[in-house]
């Protein structure tokens, strides 16, 4: 379904909530934290009882530009917020540019145009702080008032604090791998498309997937072990995989060309299929060592199988559902 509103785009995912209607939830869920889990987790519930469309209405960029000119780094792309939406069972999503249009648009105008006429909203399973509209004037009080039925998720602590994106960026930039996951309620994870490299690593038994985060927050440099995912594939199958985040230092010291910092390389074990052009998610599970420069590469061989040989001990310790986070409804 695409709708036309006087903005650039407005996206959606999923058939179209028509029939009986549709339970909608609205915010822009950055990392799909545990608090976001609640309310999706009661959406899909909720509309499975009452033969509905769980339904989600998101923003493509963070609000927080148009507010106050300004955005965090986000945790989850849009792409990857759908990919966790579709995974924790929801039908169908709208995806909204947040534009000065949007902002100035009243929460009435909102709630008929985009809400019910657009959606068939029958029912609202909202966030205790969720809000939209014209100076934030929608709210559970004022869908109550325009004679709307509605749910209410209270907080959610992690940690005995409230999960926010905020604390959790705060701690992926830090490295905090396992206080992220708490409050992710699943392995901290980045996605990105599969794009073209030097191919340098095929040459010594090591390819990768390089990823193109579309600026999407990740963890320091360094070497992890973790969980390839693919997007889209059907079996839902997980890859144990190691991934590189840095700047490459060795290719930087043989070639003298400046490396760029932040790049994500992905090597999956015992995988030899053609990547490029996939959607791939990396879930991490744990750091294994910090970058390093080796004269050459037959040292940064031997660097790699020792690391590959630790990524595989290190997931068959833990086992694969160790930090895997909510599954489908």
């Amino acid at each position: 379904m695409i709708l036309s509103f006087g903005m650039e785009e407005l996206a959606a995912k999923g058939p179209t909530p028509e029939g009986s209607g549709s339970v909608v939830s609205i915010g822009v869920f950055d990392g799909v934290h545990v608090g976001h889990q609640a309310i999706l987790s009661a959406n899909v519930a909720l509309a499975k009882a009452h033969g509905l469309t769980s339904t989600v209405v998101t923003f493509a960029g963070h609000p927080k530009k148009i507010l106050l000119g300004r955005s965090p780094k986000t945790l989850t792309t849009i792409s990857h917020r759908l990919a966790l939406f579709e995974r924790a069972g929801i039908e169908h999503t709208l995806v909204l540019e947040f534009t000065e249009e949007l902002r100035n648009m009243s929460a009435t105008a909102f709630l008929q145009e985009i809400l019910l006429a657009g959606l068939h909203a029958h029912t609202f399973l909202l966030g205790f702080d969720s809000k939209f509209g014209r100076g934030q004037e929608g709210s559970a009080a004022f869908l109550r008032a325009q004679g709307q039925t509605v749910q209410v998720i209270e907080r959610v602590l992690a940690r005995d604090r409230a999960a926010s994106s905020t604390a959790i960026r705060e701690a992926v930039e830090l490295g905090d791998l396992v206080g992220a996951s708490t409050m992710l309620g699943r392995r901290v994870s980045v996605l990105g498309h599969v794009v073209h490299g030097n191919a340098l690593g095929r040459t010594i038994g090591f390819p990768t997937a390089n990823l193109n985060l579309e600026h999407e927050l990740h963890p320091p440099g360094g070497v992890y072990a973790g969980y390839a995912r693919l997007i889209g594939d059907p079996s839902g199958r997980t890859f144990p995989a190691m991934a590189n985040i840095g700047h490459r230092p060795t290719i930087e010291h043989l070639d003298g060309v400046p490396q760029s910092d932040g790049q994500v390389e992905v090597h999956l074990l015992d995988f030899a299929e053609d990547l490029y052009g996939a959607q791939l998610e990396f879930e991490f599970v744990a750091r294994l060592r910090e970058e390093q420069t080796f004269d050459g590469l037959q040292a940064l061989e031997t660097q790699l199988i020792a690391d590959r040989k630790a990524t595989s001990e290190l997931l068959s310790a833990k086992g694969p559902d160790f930090g895997a986070g909510f599954s489908p409804q």
